[in-house]
């Protein structure tokens, strides 16, 4: 029976090596995809985002505790209940988290520009909620007025009196200017630097939000400006003297950081988790109130399917909202505040985009793998950018396939376009990796809207949303409930996409040899995906219950399996 059963085994990983056949996880996800779709239409999630993005948000200021609150009553109505009032029995919890801060937070109020002489408002805070820098003081009420200076170099900057004047640079950044502001004497700053991406020159009234060093000692304020109102300003600057009114408001105060929390214990293995993170903070709709609408959609459809009987989750799944990296680093270093370990963590950061509007592609930012070293083929970086990494830094795991693999099923079956990036970092998956925990990001870009005050709710798409959180929900409950039939199937899949990888690089790595590249690097990338992979297969244990060695010895015979099949792929004879 044991030669049999290995056999059997055996051949079935070798038929994905020689051609695509159905994806052997489908037996295992089926079920959910069948299990979720019906359930997950997006109405409370865009709604969500309807909700949150109404507010500019920071940790502690009044927008982002309002959000936390509605996702506290959201949760309670779908039947979670709050841990001080819980019993031991209870699955379904939640609790708020609340935090001293270091500084005091910030919110904006109002603001305007106006050139002294034009009846015409160069920038209201009504139609760019942008505009004025985080952490700016306000002015007197009444505004203040004074002389623009333009300064065109750090140079400049040094030699120029602006004592009683507004300085305004297109070409030297904000940190620079805020120390001529506080030194020289000048009563504020006016900024403009918007990147390619954004296409400042078609989307004219955009600004990127943008902030400044909290200073309490020194206060002071600064505005960005959109192309538009750079531009304007710089002509009537060629015609001479320039004079502006800025009139700010804004709130600074002592506050307290809240994250919120929700847990759904597992029935079985309780001390095992999947953590799902999305950030609250920040002021825009895609970025990221679509996180925080997906991902409360995701935590109600599995309260509901709990309580009806139709789900169980051997595992914790855990639903965190907070401020961007600090929350989730918290909460991954602070071992003692949790329960379970963490398994596997997946960011939901700008999940909901229209894409015929934004220009952007949802993505799957992957762990680091070879293709983070050698960005090559059809692999390459966002806009956001990416610096080349080390072998040293690879983070060999099944996660990335797996993901991607539920990911393109969802795709197939909603014609949806899903792409992946190579690591590059930014985000709440950048915790989980930090701690040796499997970890990746669900997002959008390049977004031409990004960070700007054109991230509004007309750029939303709740069609996407919904193609994002049922991926999401179906890879979750997967790996909750991962037994040994699970590992077998991911090694499967493993197997044939560690395959269809080798041959793809071992036919680029060709190429490049035949335009002049050295064969030895060539043959050193093709080492690299080689040992990433082996690896990667070995990690599948993670998901085979204690005492199943007939599982184990499947993952050592993949693993010899694969190495054999894969030896002359892996080695190029020129």
């Amino acid at each position: 029976m044991k030669t049999k059963t290995a056999f059997t085994f055996l051949a079935l990983c070798l038929s994905f090596f020689a051609q695509a056949q159905k994806q052997p996880l489908e037996p295992i996800t089926k079920p959910y995809f069948k299990l979720v779709r019906p359930e997950f239409q997006g109405d409370l999630a865009y709604e969500t985002v309807g909700f949150v993005e109404k507010y500019w948000r920071v940790a502690g200021n009044t927008g982002f505790n309002e959000t936390v609150h509605r996702i506290a009553e959201k949760l309670e109505a779908a039947g979670y209940i709050r841990e001080e009032k819980a019993k031991p029995s209870d699955r379904l919890t939640y609790r708020i988290e609340k935090r001293k801060m270091d500084r005091p937070t910030w919110e904006p109020v109002s603001a305007s520009l106006t050139i002294l002489g034009s009846d015409e408002v160069l920038l209201s805070s009504e139609t760019n909620r942008n505009m004025t820098y985080l952490y700016s003081s306000s002015t007197p009420d009444a505004g203040l007025s004074g002389e623009v200076v333009y300064i065109a170099s750090k140079e400049e900057l040094a030699s120029k009196d602006l004592s009683g004047k507004i300085v305004f640079s297109d070409q030297v950044p904000y940190r620079t200017l805020q120390s001529a502001v506080r030194e020289k004497g000048a009563l504020g700053a006016l900024t403009y630097d918007m990147p390619a991406y954004l296409q400042p020159e078609k989307n004219t009234t955009s600004i990127q939000f943008r902030s400044m060093r909290y200073d309490e000692t020194n206060p002071a304020w600064a505005i960005a400006l959109s192309f538009a109102a750079k531009e304007k300003l710089k002509v009537a600057l060629t015609k001479g003297k320039v004079e502006v009114l800025t009139k700010v408001q804004t709130k600074i105060y002592e506050s307290e950081e809240l994250t919120i929390i929700a847990n759904v214990k597992g029935s079985e293995l309780p001390l095992e988790s999947l953590v799902f993170s999305a950030h609250i903070q920040e002021p825009g709709a895609n970025d990221n109130a679509t996180g925080v609408g997906t991902q409360l959609e995701m935590a109600e459809i599995t309260a509901d399917l709990m309580q009806k009987g139709k789900l169980d989750l051997k595992r914790t799944l855990t639903f965190l909202w907070g401020d961007e990296i600090i929350s989730t680093r918290r909460y991954v270093q602070e071992e003692e505040k949790r329960d379970p370990e963490i398994k596997w963590g997946i960011s939901l950061d700008m999940v909901g985009e229209n894409t015929e509007v934004t220009g952007g592609t949802f993505l799957i930012e992957k762990m680091p793998d070879p293709s983070a070293i050698w960005t090559r083929g059809e692999e390459k970086h966002s806009e956001w950018g990416g610096e080349p990494l080390s072998k040293e830094q690879m983070k060999p795991h099944y996660f990335n396939d797996f993901i991607l693999t539920n990911f393109k099923a969802q795709g197939e079956y909603a014609d949806w376009v899903v792409k992946t990036n190579p690591f590059e970092g930014g985000s709440d998956h950048t915790p989980f990796l930090q701690a040796d925990i499997p970890g990746l990001l669900l997002w959008h870009f390049t977004d031409q809207f990004y960070h700007t005050d054109n991230d509004r709710l007309d750029k939303i798409s709740q069609t996407t949303m919904v193609n994002v959180g049922t991926a999401a929900l179906v890879s979750a409950y997967t790996l909750l409930n991962a037994d040994g039939k699970t590992a077998e199937k991911m090694l499967e899949m493993l197997v044939a996409e560690a395959s269809n990888r080798l041959a793809i690089e071992n036919r680029l790595s060709k190429a490049a040899i035949a335009g002049g590249g050295d064969a030895a690097a060539e043959q050193d990338i093709l080492d690299t995906w080689l040992d990433y992979y082996l690896k990667a297969l070995d990690t599948v244990r993670d998901m085979v219950p204690e005492g199943d060695e007939k599982t184990l010895k499947k993952i050592e015979m993949a693993k010899a399996l694969f190495l054999s099949h894969t030896a002359a792929m892996a080695k190029l004879n020129m």
